[in-house]
């Protein structure tokens, strides 16, 4: 996944962070200059591209302010050639996850009458004659949008299609099965991209398709964790304040001082081997990081999932 290493922070709105990638800047060079053609003044092509980008950050946007709507966390977008990235976090909650990933694409639903009604004025005032760049222009963002919205709801894990498979399975199948089914599925699609890659010699299939098949071993790896995780025993007195989950049993916390694996539950939030003593515990269901003593509080609050 693209990070902000290497990114030009551009801006913070809504509490979320907006980079944009250096790479971005040589694709949009390419795809101006294959696009000018269309148009009588390479102002339009830009126009063109930075359209794309900004109903890409809509999008993501989209996904941001779900997550938080849901009690999640999202800090943090990067643009970059292949689209963007929103860092969401949301609950570990099938319903909680499917908003989340779900208002991403609803965000281009909302602008096809948008976009459609400026093409409906467009056609009033007679921009197609005397302003054919324009109209070229409005006629390409109407066309990118939906393009958008069809590629990312295909059920194809990462995309947004295939997260939202995967929330709608969570609440039959579970967390980790969920995960494991999205991606085998999300693997025969990215063949599909390789295939379609040289079928047409587009080289950006073939970089989205390699994009997918890593995002597809990471998450196939996930799944694993998190059903060999769901079998461990479970440790009575403490919960998670975050998802209300019991802690796992057994050395699954690493000391970030000597490195070597420890339960910090038994040992009371201390290396048994170096003595580092560590004040915050991360959740390995959630994520969340909170202090021991809200875990020992927590064990004896009513649960709320």
């Amino acid at each position: 996944m693209p990070t902000h290493q290497g990114s030009i922070r551009l801006f913070r709105a809504a509490g979320v962070v907006v980079f944009l990638h250096w790479s971005w800047f040589l694709v949009a060079t390419h795809e101006i200059s294959t696009h000018s053609q269309r148009y009588s003044s390479v102002i339009f092509p830009a126009l063109e591209y930075l359209g794309l980008f900004l109903i890409v950050l809509l999008h993501e946007f989209g996904h941001a302010l779900a997550c938080r709507q849901v009690g999640g966390t999202a800090n943090q977008i990067v643009l970059w050639p292949l689209g963007g990235v929103a860092y969401v976090n949301p609950p570990p909650r099938p319903g909680a996850t499917l908003w989340s990933i779900a208002a991403g694409p609803l965000v281009h639903v909302v602008l096809i009458p948008v976009i459609s009604g400026l093409g409906i004025l467009n056609r009033q005032l007679g921009w197609a004659a005397t302003m054919p760049n324009l109209h070229e222009l409005l006629r390409s963002i109407w066309f990118i949008n939906v393009f958008l919205l069809i590629f990312n709801i295909l059920p194809i894990y990462p995309l947004d299609g295939g997260q939202i498979l995967r929330s709608l399975l969570w609440f039959v199948l579970g967390r980790a099965r969920s995960l494991m089914v999205a991606t085998i599925l999300g693997f025969i699609g990215v063949a599909g991209f390789f295939i379609l890659a040289v079928w047409t010699q587009r080289i950006w299939f073939g970089i989205l398709a390699a994009f997918m098949l890593l995002n597809c071993w990471g998450g196939l790896r996930h799944a694993l964790a998190l059903s060999r995780l769901a079998k461990l025993p479970r440790r009575d007195g403490f919960a998670c304040p975050k998802c209300m989950t019991p802690p796992p049993a057994g050395e699954l916390w690493k000391c970030r001082q000597c490195g070597r694996p420890f339960d910090t539950f038994q040992s009371g939030a201390v290396c048994p081997y170096c003595a580092a003593q560590f004040p915050v515990t991360t959740c390995l269901e959630c994520g969340a990081v909170s202090p021991m003593s809200e875990w020992a509080a927590s064990a004896f609050a009513t649960p709320t999932r």
